[in-house]
């Protein structure tokens, strides 16, 4: 989730996040659904070359309410995958289904899960709380509002967008470092502020599945 763990973000750089509502805290229920979820769709993804389509009926209203979300998968501490959303367009279960399946197979820069793959991986989710906009003009402004270790960022220049995910403070913990990197992440110079940037910030509730765990059955 950090330039080391390579996070990508799908969305369209010159997309600003959109807010979307208050997200709903996951109980234990919850966040055992979203990571059955993610499981079943890497599953899906081996045996049929697809991501699942989850059933909405009966699920608690955190997991049908629109939100956003990132899947990391990794095995023995090396990425698989990580894809993720900064929009609350979908469902939160439905996102989290999407994201874990092209974390599996679709994020360019790796190759496809395998079946070995599948049995061993590490699974972790990161749901999103609505992005806000920082008050800034320029670098300072950001690293003196910045909170580390719970904040997630967003940089947006015209034609140039990237996030790091809270847990990136676990390999950059020094602010000024951190957003060096986010801005070399969105290819800016660490230190510019092209006329027309803005910066989000967000945090997240991680939840996390270890493997190992059963062959995939159809």
């Amino acid at each position: 989730m950090s330039e080391a763990r390579r996070t990508s973000d799908p969305e369209n750089p010159q997309t600003p996040p959109t807010p979307g509502p208050a997200q709903t805290p996951l109980t234990e229920q919850d966040a055992d659904a979203l990571l059955d979820v993610a499981e079943a769709s890497v599953s899906a993804g081996l045996l049929r070359g697809r991501a699942l389509d989850p059933d909405l009926a009966g699920l608690s209203l955190s997991l049908t309410s629109h939100g956003a979300s990132f899947v990391t998968l990794e095995r023995g501490g090396a990425l698989l995958g990580c894809i993720g959303s900064l929009q609350a367009v979908r469902p939160l279960i439905s996102d989290v289904a999407s994201n874990a399946y092209a974390a599996g197979f679709v994020d360019p820069r790796l190759p496809a899960v395998t079946i070995e793959d599948y049995v061993e991986m590490d699974i972790e989710i990161s749901v999103l709380s609505a992005p806000r906009p920082m008050r800034a003009a320029c670098v300072e402004d950001v690293l003196a509002a910045l909170q580390p270790g719970a904040d997630g960022v967003v940089v947006e220049a015209p034609g140039h967008r990237a996030t790091f995910l809270p847990a990136v403070w676990r390999s950059l913990p020094e602010p000024r470092l951190f957003i060096a990197q986010l801005w070399r992440k969105a290819w800016l110079t660490p230190g510019e502020w092209p006329e027309g940037t803005v910066v989000w910030r967000y945090r997240v509730t991680e939840i996390a599945r270890p493997g190992p765990r059963r062959l995939p059955s159809c």
